[in-house]
C-alpha cells in the first residue's frame, strides 16, 4: 500500500511538473511577444531579488513542517500536528512580513544601486505583498507531503499558474502600450495575484484535510518554545545554505546585464541579450527534463531506502540505471537542439538570436541534467554537504568568470561561463557519486552508443528536413516531421547496439525496485 501510495504520489508530481512546464513555455512565448527582449531582461532582473527575499521568506521552512508533522502523524497525535503547523505559520508571517517590508521601502536603493534601473521600482513594490502569502503556502506544501497528499499542492500549483495566466493577459492589454514599466508591473501583479489565490486554495485544502486527521493518541501538551525550537533547528540550516547559494546566483543575475552592456555599448542592448538567455532559451533548453523528473522521483528514494538497509549492490544497480537513462535521453535532446536550434527559435520566438544561443547551449545539455539527477541521489545517499560544497564552488567561480570574460567578450564570454561551468559541477557530482556507491564509469554504454545513435538520427533527419523546406513545405511541418525522425532513428540504433535494454526502463515502472 505504502509503495501504491508513493508511485502514485510521484505520477502525480511528473504530470502536474509536465503541465506546469508546457504552459510555462507557452506563457514565456506569449510575454515576449508582448513585452520584448528587454522587458523580458527587466523581469529576469526583478524576480532575481524576488528569489532572493523569498528564500529569506519561506526558506527551509517546508522542510521543517514535513519532518516534525510526519513525526507527530506517525504517533497519531493530532493536536501536536496542528500546533507544529500553526508555530510555523506565525514564524514565517513575521519573517515574510519583514521581508515585504525591507523590499518596498527600500525597493528605490535596490533598484538604482544594485539593479541600476529605476524602471525597477514600480514592479518591485507590486511584487514584495506576495512574500507573505508564499511564505504561509510552504508551511501548508510541508503538511500536506507529510500527510502524503500531494494532490492539493499539485491542484493549487496549477491554479496558480492559471491564475498568473489570466491576470497578466488581461493586465497586458491595458498596459504593454504604455512602455516596458508598465508591461513589468502588469506581469508582476499578476505573480502577486497568482501567489495569494493559491495560498487560498491551500488554507481551504488544509482546513477540509484538518478533521480527517488522526488521533490514537494525544501527547501532553509541550511549550511553544521547544516547538520553535525544533523547528529553527531544522529549517535556519536549510534556510542559511539555500540564502547564501541564492545570494551568489542573484549577484550573477545582477552583474550580467551590466556586463553584457559595457561590451554592447548600451544598456538596452544588454537588457536585452540576458532577457533572450535567461527568459526565453534557457526554459526552453530546461523544457524536456520534465520527462526526466519522473526517473528522479521514483529512484531517487530506493537508492535512500537500500543505503539504509546496506543494500549496496541495490544502491549501484538502481544509481546506474538513473545514470544510464539520464544520458540516453539528455544527449537525444541536446542532440535535437544542436540539430534544429534555428528552425525551433524561428517557430517559438520567431528570433535567429534565439536560435543561436539554444545551438551554442545544446552540447551542455547532457551536463546540465545529469547534474540535476546526480544531485538527487547524492542527497538520497546523505551526501547534501559535497552537493551544497560544489553548487558553492560554481557560483563563486562563474562570478569571478563574469567580471572577467563578459565586458570584454559579451555573450560568447557568458556562453563561455555557462559551459565551463556546468561541465565544472557535473563532473564534480558524477566523480562524488561514483565514489560513494562504487561504480564504474561505463564509457561505451552510457556515452558512445547514445553519441552513435545521435550521428545516425542527425545523418537521416536532415536531408529530410532539406527536402521538405526546399519544396517549400512550412517551416513547423517541415521540422517537426524531421524531428520526429530522429527521435525514432536514434531510439532505434539505441537498442539495436544494446545501448539500452527493456530491463533498464523497467526502473519508470517500479516493478524491478519493488521485487529486488
Amino acid at each position: 500500500m505504502r509503495k501504491f501510495t508513493f508511485i502514485k504520489n510521484a505520477a502525480i508530481l511528473t504530470a502536474t511538473a509536465l503541465i506546469l512546464r508546457t504552459l510555462g513555455i507557452f506563457f514565456r512565448i506569449y510575454m515576449s511577444n508582448a513585452i520584448g527582449a528587454e522587458g523580458m531582461g527587466l523581469y529576469q532582473l526583478i524576480f532575481s531579488v524576488y528569489v532572493l527575499a523569498a528564500a529569506f521568506a519561506a526558506g527551509g521552512i517546508s522542510t521543517a513542517v514535513t519532518r516534525l508533522c510526519t513525526d507527530e502523524l506517525a504517533c497519531g497525535s493530532k493536536k501536536s500536528t496542528i500546533k507544529i503547523l500553526r508555530k510555523a505559520l506565525i514564524l514565517t508571517a513575521v519573517v515574510s512580513i519583514l521581508s515585504m517590508l525591507l523590499v518596498f521601502f527600500f525597493a528605490d536603493t535596490i533598484s538604482s544601486l544594485f539593479l541600476r534601473d529605476m524602471r525597477a521600482a514600480p514592479a518591485l513594490r507590486i511584487l514584495c505583498p506576495s512574500l507573505p502569502f508564499m511564505g504561509i503556502s510552504s508551511c501548508l506544501r510541508g503538511y500536506f507531503i507529510a500527510r502524503r497528499k500531494t494532490g492539493s499542492p499539485s491542484a493549487a500549483q496549477i491554479f496558480e499558474q492559471l491564475v498568473r495566466i489570466g491576470t497578466v493577459m488581461l493586465l497586458l492589454t491595458q498596459w504593454a502600450g504604455r512602455g516596458v514599466t508598465w508591461a513589468c508591473a502588469a506581469v508582476l501583479l499578476g505573480d502577486t495575484v497568482a501567489e495569494i489565490c493559491s495560498c487560498g486554495w491551500l488554507y481551504i485544502g488544509y482546513l477540509r484535510d484538518k478533521g480527517r486527521l488522526p488521533a490514537h493518541t494525544e501527547r501532553r501538551g509541550t511549550p511553544d518554545y521547544p516547538v520553535y525550537k525544533k523547528i529553527l533547528s531544522i529549517a535556519l540550516p536549510i534556510t542559511g545554505g539555500r540564502y547564501l547559494n541564492t545570494v551568489l546566483r542573484t549577484a550573477e543575475n545582477l552583474l550580467i546585464p551590466g556586463c553584457l552592456s559595457r561590451f554592447a555599448g548600451g544598456r538596452e542592448s544588454g537588457l536585452s541579450q540576458f532577457g533572450m538567455l535567461k527568459g526565453m532559451a534557457m526554459p526552453l533548453l530546461f523544457f524536456p527534463s520534465s520527462f526526466l523528473s519522473a526517473l528522479a522521483t521514483l529512484l531517487v528514494p530506493e537508492i535512500s531506502e537500500a543505503a539504509a538497509r546496506g543494500q549496496r549492490r541495490k544502491v549501484q544497480r538502481t544509481a546506474s540505471r538513473s545514470i544510464h537513462i539520464t544520458l540516453a535521453a539528455s544527449i537525444l535532446i541536446g542532440g535535437l537542439f544542436l540539430l534544429f536550434a534555428p528552425q525551433l527559435g524561428d517557430i517559438i520566438y520567431h528570433s535567429e538570436e534565439v536560435g543561436y544561443l539554444l545551438r551554442a547551449l545544446a552540447p551542455i545539455v547532457p551536463f546540465m541534467y545529469l547534474e540535476s539527477v546526480c544531485d538527487g541521489i547524492l542527497k538520497g545517499l546523505n551526501q547534501q554537504n559535497s552537493s551544497f560544497a560544489y553548487s558553492l564552488a560554481d557560483s563563486v567561480s562563474r562570478i569571478l568568470l563574469i567580471l572577467a570574460l563578459v565586458p570584454f567578450k559579451g555573450m560568447q564570454g557568458f556562453l563561455a561561463v555557462m559551459v565551463f561551468s556546468n561541465i565544472l559541477t557535473s563532473s564534480l557530482n558524477i566523480r562524488r557519486l561514483l565514489q560513494v556507491t562504487g561504480l564504474r564509469l561505463r564509457l561505451i554504454q552510457w556515452i558512445f552508443k547514445p553519441l552513435l545513435s545521435l550521428f545516425a538520427a542527425g545523418a537521416a533527419s536532415l536531408p529530410l528536413f532539406s527536402a521538405l523546406d526546399g519544396a517549400g513545405l512550412p517551416l513547423l511541418f517541415a521540422a517537426g516531421l524531421s524531428i520526429l525522425l530522429a527521435c525514432g532513428v536514434y531510439l532505434l540504433v539505441l537498442f539495436l547496439t544494446g545501448g539500452i535494454r527493456k530491463e533498464d526502463l523497467k526502473a519508470f515502472s517500479g516493478r524491478e525496485t519493488a521485487a529486488a
